[in-house]
């Protein structure tokens, strides 16, 4: 199954004592059948540079350079059709009353956009896009 991990997903399985279920289900797929979203790099990073000098900021450093060398074929990138999907699907939500974050948003209309799964944790901003999930908290 082709899957989209969100930036929870990878976030968890960084924990020090993070969910053995979530690390377990991740394991569980072939490298080649996952894929990130630029949008989920530029969130990591983001978390990570937050962080002061420390230990764990070095080897999350370090961590998320090897992602970025071992997934760089499926690093999906924002293009064209995914932001006229994004768009598609947000204005539907939004008649709806239910509003998704941009980057939840965004990161949806890219797993739909290649048809792919999306493993994600945060099922309340997705559902509305309509894009199979896979919640490994489960």
């Amino acid at each position: 199954m082709r899957t989209l991990i969100d930036t929870c997903v990878l976030s968890e399985i960084q924990r020090r004592k993070g969910d053995q279920q979530v690390r377990e289900r991740f394991a569980s797929f072939a490298a080649e059948d996952v894929y990130l979203s630029v949008l989920t790099i530029g969130e990591l990073k983001k978390g990570i540079d937050k962080l002061r000098a420390s230990a764990r900021k070095k080897a999350l450093t370090a961590w998320f350079d090897q992602l970025i060398l071992s997934a760089r074929e499926r690093i999906l990138p924002l293009d064209l059709e995914t932001t006229v999907i994004w768009g598609e699907v947000t204005a539907k939500s939004e008649k709806k009353g239910i509003t998704i974050p941009a980057v939840d948003g965004l990161i949806a209309a890219t797993a739909l956009r290649h048809g792919l799964h999306l493993m994600t944790r945060n099922a309340a901003h997705f559902e509305p896009t309509g894009v199979m999930l896979v919640n490994p908290w489960e």
